[in-house]
């Protein structure tokens, strides 16, 4: 592997802004290291487990030798990041030549020109982010690691942390302001349904909700079929399915659902 370069990283992106985060922050973690030849980053959520996550991570590195380093701790279930991820604490090793608790890594490492490594994981708001950083001489890494790229780490996975939250919160303002914009169609489909059926409205949207899901269609779209024929044509489908569905689980799917118009 080449000597230390800061060539624009590679990436496995799997959410954009995410990526671009990680790819800064293997930069500079390289730049802000002494001794470091590189460094990678990876990202995951705190709902998957530590397999699941490891299986599809978001990473960035500084050099693709690096890259297949990240890719062969994930692929074997062991290496630096994998500890660390697992106990929250530093982890690597001063002189891989010597250090044989990962074989795997270990083997690629070396056959990379990696002497030693060090990976600090970053904690904020349901996102843990990992930063590790490599040298083609033996030498205490971790220690020089936890100074400027500790801090930079700190930062930047609160960054990011918020940045996914934000996102998150724009997504749910989307959905609701949908939910919304259809909560009119709705209504007036149930009010459809109530007048065909002679039920009350928590039973007319029950109705529409089930036939929905055993239709495989969306609620709104079903309520736009609904309203655009004013229940003509779907009175005996309606009852059929009310009386289906009085019949509880279990139930096959009766010609009434296949039945409805688009």
């Amino acid at each position: 592997m080449p000597g230390r370069t800061h060539s624009r990283p590679t990436c496995q992106i799997d959410a954009p802004t995410l990526g671009r985060g990680l790819a800064e922050l293997a930069e500079q973690a390289a730049a802000g290291t002494p001794d470091s030849c590189g460094a990678t980053a990876t990202a995951v959520l705190a709902q998957d487990s530590l397999r699941e996550a490891a299986e599809d991570p978001t990473t960035a590195a500084t050099h693709p030798d690096l890259s297949a380093l990240v890719s062969v701790q994930l692929h074997s279930g062991e290496g630096p990041i994998l500890a660390a991820l697992d106990t929250g604490r530093p982890a690597g090793a001063d002189d891989l030549l010597h250090d044989d608790r990962w074989p795997c890594y270990r083997a690629r490492a070396l056959d990379a020109g990696v002497r030693s490594t060090a990976t600090l994981p970053f904690a904020c708001d349901g996102l843990t982010v990992t930063v590790s950083v490599y040298g083609l001489r033996p030498g205490p890494l971790k220690k020089a690691a936890q100074g400027v790229t500790g801090l930079l780490g700190d930062l930047a996975t609160e960054s990011m942390a918020r940045d996914r939250l934000y996102r998150a919160a724009l997504a749910q303002v989307g959905q609701l302001d949908e939910a919304l914009r259809s909560r009119p169609v709705v209504d007036q489909a149930c009010g459809i349904v109530m007048y065909v059926l002679g039920c009350d409205p928590d039973q007319a949207f029950d109705l529409l909700r089930r036939l929905s899901q055993r239709s495989n269609r969306k609620l709104t779209e079903l309520a736009e079929t609904v309203v655009r024929t004013r229940g003509r044509g779907l009175e005996k489908n309606l009852i059929a399915f009310g009386r289906s569905a009085a019949r509880g689980p279990g139930r096959p799917a009766s010609a009434p659902d296949r039945d409805l118009p688009e």
